[in-house]
């Protein structure tokens, strides 16, 4: 008996689910997050201006999840806020490809650089990886929300862009 028991309670355990979906507050954004993210915070340079940039990062299923976030000082700096957190998160791997489309997030502020990208890259170690980031504002916060990995598929891509969501 205990054998089929322990061959059942195996073949269970394999389908476990490598990302077990959360919803997380963030500040005036419900994201949903495969893992439990950890708070990173650093001040940084953006639309000319330096600001504490807040960071909600976590890793499953050998991807990176991570939203972050800086509240600009006018609404001038917003759309050129957007244009470097991409030109920003292209670099860090030394994109190449990028592939942009549409793309908002309910609650948003309507922004002409808003959308998603697509770029595939190297991480510091040269191991090839495929950025797939959302960027958007509400007001005078602007927005990145990320996925990095070998293969960030539409099994974890899209459960976690589908569920952001800003405060009306």
């Amino acid at each position: 008996m205990r054998a089929p028991a322990a061959a059942l309670a195996a073949a269970l355990g394999a389908c476990a689910p490598s990302l077990n979906w959360r919803d997380v507050q963030l500040a005036d954004l419900r994201a949903l997050f495969p893992c439990r993210p950890d708070v990173h915070q650093r001040r940084v340079v953006l639309a000319g201006a330096t600001a504490p940039m807040q960071m909600h990062v976590c890793e499953a299923a050998g991807l990176t999840f991570a939203v972050a976030f800086v509240d600009l000082d006018t609404p001038e700096q917003v759309e050129r806020g957007l244009i470097e957190l991409r030109a920003l998160a292209v670099g860090n791997i030394g994109g190449s490809g990028e592939q942009r489309t549409a793309g908002s997030v309910p609650g948003m502020t309507p922004n002409p650089q808003a959308g998603q990208v697509s770029v595939q890259g190297r991480l510091p170690d040269a191991s090839p990886v495929r950025l797939r980031a959302a960027f958007f504002s509400k007001g005078l916060r602007v927005f990145q929300a990320t996925v990095v990995g070998a293969d960030p598929g539409d099994e974890a891509t899209q459960p976690f862009f589908g569920g952001l969501k800003l405060a009306s």
